[in-house]
């Protein structure tokens, strides 16, 4: 179904959610006739985020607002969903579209298996009518089930719509791009070098595939590196989690901007505690590049001084890799919490693989390395 049909069935002049592979299409269409227009489109930091925004949005207009996300962001919509929109309680409505990755039977990455196979029982736990979208829907049967959702909106319920693997289409894929100097790979490859031994905690995404073929490429061992390959946004809490019980080692954490924003009051967290063998690399390409390409509110943030704000010790702003490497060497010659802002582009390799091991076989090797 073209995503614009979608949209008009949907009826809905305002939409929220963080991007997604699968939503490509509605996506790039939302971007296409609102761009990142507050009034009608905000990208938000996160899935419970946007639900948020989707209730303030229908208490001054009277309107229901879409909440687009990746299954995935179930678990970060739960707590508003109940204690918020719920008819129990205020009773306010929402149009939920959510792309189904790990749907059973159809071949996904590790992190997306249980997640695909709780998707519908997690809106069905919470009182959320579904309607599951997939090529073959027709756009008659379509706009019946949103004509008889029409009276659950009305009576201040939630309903979703979870959209299978290429039940989407747009003609027209947008292009996103910047004009920073280097590519995100190029950083990891920086990072690689002067970490040496040292654990590596890397965030979801790309940057996990990046650090795990460069590895690869160099002839090194897994052994070091931790690929926080679900869980988009906990990377810096589970390197702050083994900083503290091995004060010893010095441990990296290699974070995305999309990543960070999503659960930035880790920041506040790590910089109360302040470890001193902790390093926290934020490569910022302004962009969810993974899903997509568009942008994030970490665009317009000077990140150095938010890390400053939150209680790091040592905090370097840098925009090429020359600048990178200078900065690693200012923290590795003084201790203390530290943060480095890498600036990138949105190119990625187009052949870029997956790591072939296990995530379970990834955390063994990992937790025997760092007790070495």
């Amino acid at each position: 179904m073209e995503a614009k049909t979608f949209m008009e069935i949907l009826g809905s002049e305002y939409y929220t959610g963080v991007p997604d592979s699968l939503l490509r299409p509605l996506c790039d269409c939302i971007m296409e006739k609102y761009g990142t227009d507050p009034t009608h489109h905000i990208i938000a930091a996160n899935e419970g985020n946007a639900v948020a925004i989707a209730a303030g949005y229908h208490l001054a207009m009277g309107k229901t607002a879409v909440v687009y996300m990746q299954n995935s962001g179930e678990g970060n919509i739960i707590n508003p969903l109940a204690s918020l929109l719920n008819e129990k309680v205020y009773g306010i409505p929402a149009i939920f579209v959510i792309g189904w990755r790990g749907e059973p039977g159809v071949r996904d990455e590790p992190q997306h298996i249980f997640q695909g196979e709780i998707t519908l029982k997690l809106l069905e736990t919470m009182d959320v009518s579904y309607f599951v979208v997939d090529q073959k829907t027709p756009e008659a049967e379509l706009r019946m089930k949103m004509e008889e959702y029409g009276g659950f909106l009305n009576s201040g319920r939630q309903i979703a719509f979870v959209i299978k693997k290429n039940a989407l289409t747009n003609d027209k894929k947008l292009v996103y791009e910047n004009d920073k100097a280097h590519t995100r790979e190029e950083a990891i490859r920086t990072i690689v070098k002067y970490a040496g031994d040292d654990p590596i905690i890397c965030t979801t995404g790309k940057a996990s595939r990046e650090l795990y073929e460069i590895r690869n490429q160099e002839g090194m061992s897994h052994d070091h590196d931790f690929l926080t390959v679900g869980s988009m946004g906990h990377a810096s809490s589970i390197a702050l989690g083994i900083a503290l019980q091995k004060p010893d080692k010095r441990i990296w954490c290699i974070d995305g901007d999309g990543a960070a924003l999503m659960h930035m009051g880790a920041m506040a967290v790590i910089g109360n505690i302040a470890p001193n063998n902790f390093i926290h690399i934020v490569i910022n390409n302004g962009a969810h590049e993974s899903v997509g390409g568009l942008p994030t509110a970490m665009q317009g943030i000077d990140t150095c001084r938010l890390a400053m704000a939150t209680g790091y010790k040592n905090c370097y702003k840098t925009k090429d890799i020359k600048s990178l490497e200078d900065a690693i060497k200012m923290i590795m010659f003084n201790r203390g919490l530290s943060f480095i802002e890498i600036e990138a582009n949105l190119e990625s390799r187009n052949n870029l693989g997956r790591p072939t091991t296990s995530a379970k076989d990834n955390k063994d090797c990992f937790m025997e390395c760092i007790e070495r």
